[in-house]
């Protein structure tokens, strides 16, 4: 890396002010040799930051205070112009989403099937009606294909959570995929000994505290890796730029209900080639985020567009969709995908800053998601659209985890790829309550016990959250014994969760 940026190469970017080219230097050397951000990346920052001044002055941002000022000379009518140069950093917009009016989906009426199609049920002894009901309205739908039910389902919004359901390849319904695009496991087994919890327990505690930022409002200002903001995606449409700023600042963070980062022991039974791990018990560290706010607006804007443009009867409103051969179909799944690979980044972001205090790397890492649409091809060539809305891929030797509860074991599969269940398995053990009962029927002191036997140290958490909430674990597994292998078991010792204050609507 070079050593330092120059005047000469601020100055190439246009007509920077002289009293403010110091601040450009300072900055642009503070970003290059202490952030360790390349020069281009360096001068493309400073390019997009003078092309829209107002954009970064009111977002948190590394050069805020810079565009203040810039800002300011805006509006006295003293725009600094960017110079071809200048210009050519900025990033190309993306060709084909904006919309033209006749590009739109008509709205149209339609009725649903007098008989829905068969489908797979998995565990259904441990399933409410509630959620059976919804799975049949979804497998009525004109566009559905095929479907199956996990054995953690329970009732939502639309599709139950568990539902997994085959829609034509042209369609995608949002409200299928959920409102916490492309939320995930994500783990990583460290080799350590599982006593360390003994011998570090605060340690493990601070990593955990100085690491996590949770719900409402939950942000970062220490990036350790923000390449992720540098898609190109982020310029395709007008309702992701709008969204950038904030996902941004919320890059690293985590939401509230059942996510959490956790400190636990993992169990590995054999050795297996996939996992790669050796037998024996090892210190891991377990997330469950998605794509924040990002996501949830991605999600509320095309779920409200979808069910302007197809019309259902009432009880399968929510399931409306979009055709994927409009530019709204397109736009809703190009930030679908980016919210997929920003949630990763998210899990990313957490666990290399934990890993970096502890002074370790993890020699496996474990991640897989679930409130996503995929594209697939069913075992007699029928290409579809595949929902998996909290349920998670589980096609032959897809590696994924499946979690219990703050108490309760989770345990690290390998899948069987089984046709009936679309590929499919379950994203955790599924709630046997909801939140509101939760909350008027569960004590504090209940919840302590509860912790106390199972020596967990829980850090935030509420009521709605507790482990009396969930199906047995072990139940759940034990119902799709068809879909997967178990590889290991993950043991939670410390709990990290969003304080009661700071909650959000949460649809699992």
């Amino acid at each position: 890396m070079e050593t330092t940026i120059s005047l000469e190469d601020i100055l190439t970017l246009g007509n920077i002010p002289e009293n403010l080219q110091g601040s450009f230097l300072r900055i642009a050397n503070g970003l290059h040799q202490k952030a360790e951000y390349p020069k281009e990346k360096v001068l493309r920052l400073f390019a997009e930051m003078l092309e829209s001044p107002k954009k970064f002055a009111y977002s948190k941002n590394k050069v805020t205070n810079l565009a203040k000022e810039i800002f300011d000379l805006e509006k006295q009518g003293k725009k600094v112009a960017l110079s071809e140069d200048g210009k050519s950093y900025l990033p190309a917009e993306s060709p084909v989403f904006e919309m033209e009016e006749k590009e739109k989906q008509k709205t149209v009426a339609f009725d649903l099937r007098t008989d829905a199609l068969p489908y797979q049920v998995y565990g259904a002894e441990h399933i409410e009606a509630g959620a059976l009901k919804q799975m049949e309205t979804a497998l009525s739908l004109p566009i559905s294909v095929a479907g199956a039910l996990m054995p953690d389902a329970h009732q939502g919004y639309g599709l139950p959570i568990g539902g997994v359901l085959a829609t034509t390849n042209n369609t995608v319904i949002p409200y299928a995929v959920g409102v916490d695009i492309a939320c995930r496991m994500c783990l990583s087994i460290f080799d350590i000994r599982s006593d360390f919890f003994k011998r570090q327990p605060h340690l493990l505690k601070r990593a955990l505290v100085d690491n996590t930022k949770f719900g409402v409002g939950g942000e970062t200002a220490h990036k350790f890796d923000e390449s992720v903001m540098d898609k190109i995606e982020w310029t395709a449409t007008k309702v992701i730029r709008d969204l950038k700023d904030k996902a941004y600042r919320q890059l690293g963070t985590s939401g509230t209900g059942n996510h959490f980062v956790e400190w636990g022991i993992v169990e590995v039974f054999e050795y297996d080639d996939l996992l790669a791990v050796p037998k024996g018990e090892y210190l891991a560290l377990l997330s469950h985020s998605g794509s924040r706010g990002f996501g949830g607006a991605v999600a509320n804007y095309y779920s409200k567009l979808a069910m302007k443009r197809t019309k259902l009867p009432k009880e399968a409103a929510h399931l409306a969709w979009l055709d994927m051969n409009t530019a709204e179909g397109q736009e809703y799944w190009i930030a679908m995908n980016l919210a997929g690979d920003y949630a990763s980044a998210n899990h990313h972001e957490i666990h290399k800053k934990i890993a970096k205090m502890l002074g370790e790397q993890p020699i496996k890492m474990v991640e897989n998601h679930h409130n996503f649409a995929w594209k697939d091809t069913l075992i007699d060539g029928t290409e579809v659209i595949v929902h998996r809305k909290g349920a998670t891929p589980a096609s032959r030797n897809d590696l994924g985890i499946i979690p219990g509860s703050m108490t309760d074991p989770g345990f690290i599969v390998r899948g069987k790829g089984v046709a009936d269940s679309l590929n499919s398995a379950s994203h955790g053990a599924g709630r046997l309550m909801s939140r509101t009962k939760a909350l008027s029927s569960i004590t504090h002191n209940a919840l302590k016990k509860v912790l106390e036997e199972k020596e967990v140290q829980l850090i935030g958490g509420d009521l709605d959250e507790a482990p009396m909430v969930y199906k047995n674990i072990e139940t759940v597994i034990a119902s799709q014994t068809d879909l997967v292998d178990i590889l290991a078991k993950f043991t939670p010792k410390i709990v990290r969760m969003a304080d009661a204050n700071r909650k959000e609507r949460r649809e699992d």
